[in-house]
């Protein structure tokens, strides 16, 4: 599976949209990749974390988010199961998990229904290690200000509007990758 070639089906190559999805994608699975590199012992697929984390946010194309020039219609929140609608046409029931479960660090049922967002009502949260390795290191990465990772305690201070269980699982996260 080439995943600039799903990318290309769906995006303009060299578009300015086209551009902050590559160039984020690639800067998440760098950072997944390295992450697995250091422990082996995890036994992580890294094909499978190389190509999941290509195209875990492709369904962004679809929300209205003017910032990263997306002119869709749908809430920003939505891309995930968004993107997993488009990953699952292109046969990739796996990738197309990574997708729809990547948003904060998983959005609970108990959540979605409390909060109302608009998103299907069940769990959202990454399962297998590879899901929640390549959600870990996109919380790293901003599509706006593209070329930087921000920090540890940044990442950490931003999921907290996500609530104490994010910043907690984050840092369960943090113990077992880093």
């Amino acid at each position: 599976m080439n995943p600039y070639e799903i990318i290309a089906k769906y995006y303009t190559p060299g578009s300015e949209l086209y551009n902050i999805l590559v160039r984020h994608s690639e800067a998440v699975r760098n950072k997944a990749l390295a992450l697995a590199r250091k422990h082996p012992e995890l036994d992580l697929d890294l094909e499978f974390i190389a190509e999941a984390a290509m195209l875990h946010d492709i369904g962004i194309l679809e929300t209205d988010a003017s910032g990263i020039k997306c002119f869709g219609t749908h809430r920003y929140i939505e891309h995930g199961y968004l993107g997993a609608e488009m990953i699952r046409r292109e046969g990739y029931p796996r990738h197309a998990l990574v997708c729809e479960r990547h948003t904060g660090t998983g959005l609970k049922l108990a959540d979605i229904i409390a909060r109302e967002l608009p998103v299907p009502h069940r769990e959202l949260c990454p399962v297998s290690l590879e899901e929640q390795l390549i959600c870990y290191a996109d919380k790293f990465f901003s599509k706006t200000r593209i070329d930087s990772e921000d920090s540890y305690e940044r990442v950490e201070q931003k999921m907290k509007k996500w609530g104490e269980e994010a910043v907690t699982q984050l840092k369960k996260w943090h113990e077992m990758f880093e």
